[in-house]
C-alpha cells in the first residue's frame, strides 16, 4: 500500500511532465489537494511531504483541521459553494476563495475581511453548464461582479474557477475549459486590461491533463491523493 507521500510525489511528476508535454512551465501549476471528508491525519501526512495548498468544501470542517494543523504550513483555500451566513467564520480561516459566485457574497466577505484587517485572494466561479446542481454566476452577468470585487479592498481578484460536468471521458470537460480560458481572456481584454487575471481554477482527478492542456493555472484532485472518500464530517 503506497503512502500519501509517494501519492503526493507521484502526482507532482505527472503534473510536470503533462506541464512539459503541452509546453507549460511546470511551476505555473498549483496543486491544491482536496482534503474535504479525509481525516486530518491525512493533511498532516500530505503537509510534511511538502504540499501546501489544501482544498476544503465545508467552514466547520475546514476550522477544525486548521486548528489542528497550526505547526504546519498550510494555505486553506475555500473550493465549495460558500453560503453568504458563513462568511464571517470563512473570513478568518481561509486564505484563498475560489468560489464567490454574487455581488452579495463578496460585499459580505469583505466586509468581514476589513473586521479582521485581512485582505486574501479569489476567485470568480463560473457556470460553465445550465446544470441545477452547478454553482456559480452565468457568464452574461459576470461584469457586473468583477466591477464590484474591483472597488472591494479586502478582495483581491486573481482568476476563474470552473467545475465542467462529469463524464468518463475526460476529452470531455476540454470544451468548458476552454470555455473559462475564453472567459478570462475577454474580461482582461475589455474590463481588465490594466489589471489582467491569470488564474484558472480548473480540473481534478480524472481530467486534470486536459485541463493543463487548456490552461488550468490550480488543479483540484482529492482521489489520486487521498484516494476514495470515506470521512464525512460535514457540518
Amino acid at each position: 500500500m503506497t503512502t500519501t507521500a509517494e501519492r503526493l510525489f507521484d502526482l507532482k511528476q505527472k503534473i510536470r511532465e503533462t506541464a512539459l508535454s503541452y509546453g507549460r512551465v511546470p511551476d505555473s501549476i498549483h496543486l491544491v489537494a482536496v482534503s474535504k471528508r479525509k481525516p486530518v491525519s491525512d493533511v498532516q501526512s500530505a503537509a510534511k511531504a511538502g504540499q501546501i495548498i489544501f482544498g476544503e468544501n465545508h467552514v466547520q470542517e475546514a476550522a477544525e483541521k486548521q486548528a489542528q494543523c497550526k505547526n504546519l504550513n498550510i494555505s486553506w483555500h475555500m473550493i465549495g459553494h460558500l453560503q453568504r451566513n458563513k462568511a464571517r467564520a470563512a473570513a478568518g480561516i481561509f486564505d484563498v476563495i475560489h468560489s464567490i459566485d454574487s455581488v452579495e457574497l463578496a460585499e459580505k466577505l469583505n466586509l468581514e475581511l476589513e473586521k479582521k484587517i485581512r485582505k486574501i485572494s479569489c476567485f470568480i466561479q463560473i457556470k460553465l453548464s445550465p446544470e441545477e446542481t452547478k454553482t456559480g454566476i452565468s457568464p452574461d452577468k459576470l461584469t457586473p461582479l468583477v466591477e464590484r470585487i474591483l472597488n472591494l479592498n479586502h478582495l483581491n481578484l486573481i482568476g476563474l474557477m470552473g467545475i465542467p460536468p462529469y463524464t468518463p471521458n475526460p476529452e470531455d470537460s476540454a470544451p468548458y475549459f476552454r470555455k473559462l480560458r475564453q472567459i478570462r481572456d475577454n474580461l482582461n481584454r475589455e474590463i481588465l486590461h490594466s489589471s489582467p487575471i491569470h488564474e484558472l481554477s480548473m480540473g481534478m482527478s480524472h481530467d486534470f491533463r486536459v485541463a493543463i492542456r487548456e490552461g488550468a493555472t490550480y488543479i483540484r484532485i482529492g482521489t489520486l491523493l487521498f484516494g476514495e472518500r470515506s470521512y464525512d464530517n460535514r457540518k
